[in-house]
Parts: C-alpha cells; structure tokens; sequence
C-alpha cells in the first residue's frame, strides 16, 4: 500500500522561520537579512525571542526581489524602483507577477515534500509502511 501524503497549499503554514525561507529560496540567511535592510516593504514579523518569522506575502515578495535581482540582473535601487511602482500601480501585470510568486512557491512546497517522503521511505525497510 503507498503512503499519500497531500501536499500543502503555499500558504498552509502561517509563519517560516528564516532558515526555512533561506532554504526555499536557495540564498543565505544573510541575503534574507540584507534585503530587509534594502526593500523597505519586507517586514517579516519578530517572535518574542527576536527570530525572524516570514508570512506567504513575505515569502511572495523575497521570490519577486530574487527574480529582479538573479533572474533579471537588476541593481538593488532598480529592483526597489520598480517593486515601489509595481505598488503604485493597480494593473494586471502586478497580479501575473505575484502569481507567478505563488506558482514557485508551490513548487518550492512540492519538491520539499517530495524530498521528506523520499528520506523516510529510504528510512523504512520494505514492506514496514502497510499495515
């Protein structure tokens, strides 16, 4: 019998912490800390031990500033620029950018689900997951 696990919608969790969001982004927590010195709208809350905690829209707005920066080769003052005017703005192509965040982010979700399935059925022997 397989083991069906469904997978979370991208904004099952309400809070990652940033060595999660560093690890679905592929950069390191000390990007994640730059920007937020960089990008003035990215705010991600503080538990009361003083962690970072990102919301989904945090999530959505890091995957839009790593697009401009890596994908698109922007400066931090263009990447600013233009997610400033993208606020300003209220046409579509602000929402086709957001849902394309929210299309990575899914599959950010998926693999990582694939990945923890895949280590715990590598970890159980043959035949231990049917009962």
């Amino acid at each position: 019998m397989a083991i069906r696990k469904t997978v979370p919608e991208p904004d099952s969790k309400l809070y990652r912490s940033i060595s999660e969001v560093s690890e679905m982004l592929d950069v390191k927590a000390h990007v994640l800390r730059y920007w937020e010195t960089q990008f003035s709208m990215l705010r991600p809350k503080k538990n009361r031990a003083g962690n970072r905690m990102y919301r989904p829209e945090d999530v959505r707005l890091l995957l839009r500033i790593k697009e401009l920066l890596y994908d698109r080769r922007y400066t931090i003052a263009g990447a600013r620029r233009t997610l400033l005017d993208d606020r300003k703005l209220d046409e579509p192509q602000v929402e086709l950018a957001f849902s394309e965040a929210d299309r990575k982010l899914m599959v950010i979700e998926v693999k990582e689900e694939l990945r923890a399935l895949a280590q715990r059925l590598r970890r159980e022997p043959a035949g231990a997951g049917s009962r």
